[in-house]
């Protein structure tokens, strides 16, 4: 509707829309977050996380209406008519830029539960944004790394068992888990310096997707394989504000996780982390492949 004005001038509309429905759900969000930190009864607990979660729901609604009365956007989206609401998911999606996630959101806000990110555990100092992710129980992490671990072994399997901490809080509502697998924004730089196998990918992490398994096997069975293509090329997410995205291809491949990666034991058994590195490279191999076709359709 409003597709004629200038970009930046959308682009800065977009932002201040955005910024005041923050400002108006925020003090709704955080008084049921306040009830829920001091009246630890599993009831109220699950009654003002559905709270939370709808105010989220209703946020990202306002968003992609912002979106539409904006843009004008040629969304191609396929897979996705048989998702629920009402089931867990893990998802995950290759990662070019950061309007990665609000054309994501877009896409899946109303189609299946909200998605929650694994978090670096800085971020919840992010004004306003960081409550908010702590009210709605993003899981806030600190990876070791291998020469962490190699010099003080007691590190070895506290990230699992913050993985598993923080995953307990998802019992008790359906909910989507989000990881980038690739772990970082694709750039021909990261590229080159990883030796990718994959010619429009950088190599999955596998490690952080089989700690979810471990910890949620016995909720998710599926997880939802979405591909995304910027056929007119990848741009920023001021671009996106901006409306300089014309078309965005989103492809979800709905995948039931095997049952024996559920609840595994990753880290101390050899033979499943090396079959379950194969299962991810394959799928891997299977998105590379696909976005190639559809970069070229």
């Amino acid at each position: 509707m409003l597709n004629f004005l200038p970009a930046p001038l959308k682009g800065t509309l977009a932002a201040l829309l955005i910024l005041s429905n923050t400002l108006v759900l925020f003090p709704v969000l955080l008084l049921f977050a306040l009830l829920k930190l001091v009246l630890p009864v599993t009831a109220v607990r699950k009654a003002c996380t559905v709270v939370l979660n709808r105010i989220a729901w209703v946020w990202i609604g306002f968003n992609n209406v912002l979106m539409d009365l904006l843009h004008k956007v040629d969304w191609d989206v396929r897979g996705i008519d048989n998702l629920d609401r009402k089931h867990w998911y893990f998802v995950t999606c290759n990662h070019q830029t950061w309007a990665d996630i609000p054309a994501i959101q877009y896409v899946l806000n109303s189609r299946i539960p909200l998605l929650k990110f694994f978090l670096k555990k800085e971020l919840i100092w992010v004004p306003f944004l960081g409550i908010a992710w702590w009210a709605l129980d993003f899981p806030f992490m600190h990876r070791h790394t291998k020469e962490q671990i190699a010099r003080r072994p007691e590190l070895k399997g506290k990230d699992v068992a913050a993985t598993q901490a923080a995953c307990e809080k998802f019992h008790f509502t359906p909910v989507t888990v989000f990881n980038f697998m690739e772990g970082t924004r694709f750039t021909p730089a990261k590229h080159r310096s990883q030796k990718s196998p994959y010619q429009n990918l950088l190599k999955p992490r596998a490690g952080g997707t089989a700690f979810v398994l471990q910890a949620m096997g016995e909720m998710i069975h599926t997880m939802l394989d979405v591909t995304i293509v910027y056929p007119d090329g990848k741009a920023g997410f001021w671009d996106y504000l901006c409306g300089r995205i014309r078309r965005i291809i989103i492809d979800v491949r709905v995948r039931e996780i095997p049952d024996h990666f559920l609840g595994m034991d990753y880290e101390n058994d050899r033979e499943t982390r090396l079959e379950f590195q194969r299962w991810i490279g394959q799928v891997w191999a299977d998105k590379d492949a696909r976005i190639q076709a559809l970069q070229s359709a």
